[in-house]
């Protein structure tokens, strides 16, 4: 399985992006897909994730409300899109993906795309 994030850039405070996933290989083998973000100086985080077949979705509570997770199963393609960003919003962003069900373990995930970089301005 291979991801390719992309959609990030700088953005001011109160601004959007959407971030994109695309799954290619054995996409199908994977379950769930999710986002997760590291921001400097600080640890891997989950942010949201959500279910390829049901499309039941999760999210931390730092972005519950702001964020939305979709996925286009016929594009094998994730979406993340930010509303009302904040700087504290600032980190690289990672698409992931696992055969099991929601979790917000880094380990437990088993598949990670290249990261793409989301930078918000006050």
């Amino acid at each position: 399985v291979q991801l390719q994030a992309s959609g990030g850039g700088s953005v001011q405070a109160g601004g959007s992006l959407r971030l994109s996933c695309v799954v290619a290989g054995s996409g199908s083998s994977s379950s769930s897909m999710g986002w997760f973000r590291r921001a400097p100086g600080k640890e891997r985080e989950f942010v949201a994730d959500i279910s390829w077949s049901f499309g039941s979705t999760y999210y931390a509570g730092s972005v519950k409300g702001r964020f939305a997770i979709s996925r286009d199963n016929a594009k094998n393609t994730v979406y993340l899109q930010m509303n009302s960003l904040k700087p504290e919003d600032t980190a690289v962003y990672y698409c992931s993906a696992r055969s099991g069900s929601h979790t917000l373990v880094v380990a437990l995930w088993d598949y990670w795309g290249q990261g793409t970089q989301v930078t918000v301005s006050s």
